[in-house]
C-alpha cells in the first residue's frame, strides 16, 4: 500500500466518522499513587525466629531465583493531592531473560518477578477510601496501551473495595527522577522501624476502569443543578450567579459514613457523608465543595453543595464531578 493511498484512506475514514458523529468517550481515570519510605524485605534467611527481629538497618543477602520478597511503603499522595495508606507488593523472583545468566530463567522476554500488589488508600485525614488489588509481572517493558508515564511492569487490576469496588484496569511503575525507588533489607529487619530507618520513593500508575463513575443526574430539562437558596432549577431563564452556592444531584459517589447496606436507602439523620474525596470542577478548575452526602430515602442519589467562583465565566460553563479521583462526564449550566 502506497503512503499516498494510505493518507487518502485515513482522511476518508476520518471524514466519515465526522459525518456520522461520535459519542462522547467516558473520561479516562489514571491514578498516580505516590509512596515513600519504601523498603523491600528479602527472604534471605529461613529461620522464622529471626524474622523482623533486628531493629537496625540491615544489608540483605541477594535473593536467588524463585526467592520471595515483600515491599512495604506509605502512600502519601494520589494525583498530587495529599493522601494516606499503605502499598504492599509480594513477589516471587523469576528473572526471565532471552539471554540468561546462570540461575536466571530463559524466556522470550524480560521479567523479574511474579507479583501481587495491594494499595490501601485513605484520605489525608485517615478516612478509608478503598483498596486496589493487582496481579502481574514486575520488571521489563510496560504493556501496549499503558499510560506513557509507566516505565516498567505489566500488571492487571483484578478488583477493589470501597470506592474502587469492581474496578479493572492496569498498573505499572514510574520512577521518581533522581530518587531511590526503594531500599533493600533483610527479612530479619524489624519493619516497625521502617519509617525511622528510611526507604525510597515510588509512583504506582493505575489506569483504572471503575465499575461506576460519578455522574451529575440529568433529565429531559437538563442537569439537576439547583439554586441552594430556593432549590429552583438552574436554567437559561434563571441562570446561576458568580459566587452563588449551588446544589447538584449525582450518582456513583460510592460508600458513605455512616455506611448503609448495599441497595438500602440513605438515612435522613444522621446524614450519610460521602467517604471519598469529592471535587467539583467548573470549566476545568476545582471550586469550593461545601458538602457531599447520600440523598435521604434513595439508594444511589447524592447531593453535593458547591460554590461557583466569583470570577466564573458568563454564559454556558462546564461542571464536572469527581469522587475518589475518578472523574465523571461534564454537563453545562447557564451563568449570568
Amino acid at each position: 500500500m502506497s503512503a499516498r493511498w494510505k493518507s487518502v484512506c485515513i482522511v476518508a475514514v476520518c471524514a466519515a466518522w465526522g459525518t456520522a458523529g461520535l459519542a462522547q468517550a467516558p473520561p479516562v481515570t489514571v491514578l498516580e499513587v505516590d509512596a515513600e519510605n519504601i523498603v523491600l524485605y528479602n527472604t534471605d534467611v529461613f529461620d522464622a525466629s529471626k524474622f523482623a527481629a533486628d531493629p537496625n538497618v540491615t544489608v540483605p543477602a541477594a535473593v536467588r531465583n524463585f526467592g520471595f520478597t515483600v515491599l512495604i511503603g506509605d502512600i502519601v499522595a494520589v494525583n498530587g493531592r495529599p493522601a494516606k495508606g499503605t502499598s504492599i507488593v509480594h513477589t516471587r523472583t523469576i528473572n526471565l531473560s532471552d539471554n540468561p545468566n546462570p540461575g536466571q530463567a530463559v524466556a522470550d522476554l524480560v521479567r523479574t518477578a511474579g507479583s501481587q500488589y495491594y494499595l490501601d488508600i485513605l484520605q489525608a485525614d485517615g478516612v478509608p477510601v478503598g483498596s486496589i488489588y493487582v496481579l502481574g509481572l514486575s520488571g521489563g517493558s510496560p504493556p501496549p496501551g499503558a499510560p506513557l508515564a509507566v516505565t516498567a511492569s505489566n500488571n492487571a487490576v483484578v478488583g477493589g473495595t470501597g470506592a474502587f469496588l469492581g474496578a479493572r484496569g492496569q498498573l505499572g511503575g514510574a520512577v521518581v527522577p533522581g530518587v531511590l525507588s526503594f531500599r533493600t533489607a533483610s527479612v530479619t529487619e524489624d519493619p516497625a522501624n521502617r519509617r525511622r530507618n528510611g526507604g525510597g520513593k515510588l509512583r504506582f500508575v493505575v489506569h483504572l476502569i471503575p465499575m461506576s463513575r460519578p455522574e451529575i443526574a440529568t433529565t429531559a430539562d437538563g442537569p439537576l443543578v439547583v439554586h441552594s437558596s430556593d432549590f429552583s432549577r438552574v436554567t437559561g431563564a434563571k441562570p446561576a450567579r458568580p459566587g452563588e452556592i449551588l446544589s447538584l444531584i449525582a450518582t456513583g459517589l460510592g460508600p458513605t459514613r455512616p455506611g448503609v447496606d448495599p441497595g438500602k436507602p440513605f438515612p435522613a439523620s444522621p446524614l450519610a457523608m460521602v467517604n471519598s474525596p469529592v471535587e467539583v470542577m467548573v470549566d476545568g478548575k476545582p471550586v469550593e465543595v461545601l458538602g457531599a452526602a447520600g440523598y435521604p430515602d434513595t439508594a444511589d442519589r447524592y447531593q453535593v453543595n458547591f460554590r461557583l467562583p466569583a470570577d466564573a465565566t458568563r454564559g454556558q460553563v462546564a461542571i464536572q464531578l469527581s469522587a475518589a479521583w475518578i472523574v465523571g462526564p461534564e454537563v453545562k449550566i447557564a451563568v449570568q
